[in-house]
């Protein structure tokens, strides 16, 4: 258990990429907070990590709130005396073509995919600087290098890029890595939303041939979460099954 004794935020983390995240870090050992804006299936997850012994509480959260930020931050600390690990996985889609994107729609997912992981990152760095140590881990998207039709969620994940690289420029001597991890094509209730034939073309374009599962990635965060990554620092490490290369 190579995480045993540290303290996770996971964001967004009720369902998909963000619950298998944080099923792996508790399975390595982790005290996990889920911070998430919908209350029902964040205590459905917390139940469901307990009943696999995982320790985990729930905590309200919408990123795109500074307030409940702060507060979460605040109760993390207080509760456990530190925060070793943060997880910003919260994003929402807004997606439309260039011509036809409404500036509120641009808005929304900036301040949430964006600005909500910078508010975390600040809030975690303060408190990681203090303590000498720490893991961030940003969950950006294959999509920071352009889709069709998303222009703001790419816009918000390739920023999401350039912050890690900043960030771990800024906070490397004080022990703090800062790593982001660009998911593929992953089994989620999401993806099963898509038609058959959407489905089927998508995984033509993975030269592994099958989609990911969200366990996937968070093995790819455990990993950068623990000591062995200490030295793997600014990176950006796509898992996609070869889709992105």
């Amino acid at each position: 258990m190579k995480l045993k004794g540290k303290v996770a935020i996971v964001t967004g983390a009720n369902q998909g990429i963000g619950f298998g995240i944080a099923r792996v870090l508790g399975r390595e050992g982790a005290t996990v907070v889920i911070a998430d804006l919908n209350d029902d299936g964040g205590i459905t997850a917390v139940n469901s990590l307990k009943n696999e012994g995982i320790s985990a509480t729930f905590f309200r959260c919408n990123v795109g709130n500074k307030k409940d930020i702060d507060d979460l931050f605040e109760s993390v600390t207080s509760s456990h005396g530190k925060l070793d690990i943060l997880v910003n996985n919260a994003g929402i889609n807004r997606d439309a073509m260039l011509h036809k994107l409404s500036e509120d729609d641009w808005d929304k997912v900036i301040d949430v995919n964006l600005k909500g992981t910078f508010r975390c990152m600040q809030e975690a760095a303060i408190r990681m600087r203090e303590q000498g140590s720490g893991r961030i881990i940003n969950i950006a998207s294959a999509s920071w290098l352009g889709n069709v039709g998303q222009s703001n969620y790419a816009a918000s994940k390739a920023g999401v890029v350039g912050l890690t690289k900043t960030a771990c420029r800024e906070l490397a001597r004080k022990g703090v890595t800062v790593n982001a991890i660009c998911p593929g094509f992953i089994d989620t209730a999401m993806t099963r939303g898509v038609p058959e034939k959407v489905w089927d073309v998508m995984i033509s374009k993975i030269p592994a041939g099958f989609a990911g599962q969200p366990e996937d990635v968070g093995e790819c965060v455990a990993f950068l979460a623990s000591d062995a990554a200490r030295y793997i620092n600014g990176e950006v490490i796509n898992v996609g099954g070869g889709m992105v290369l």
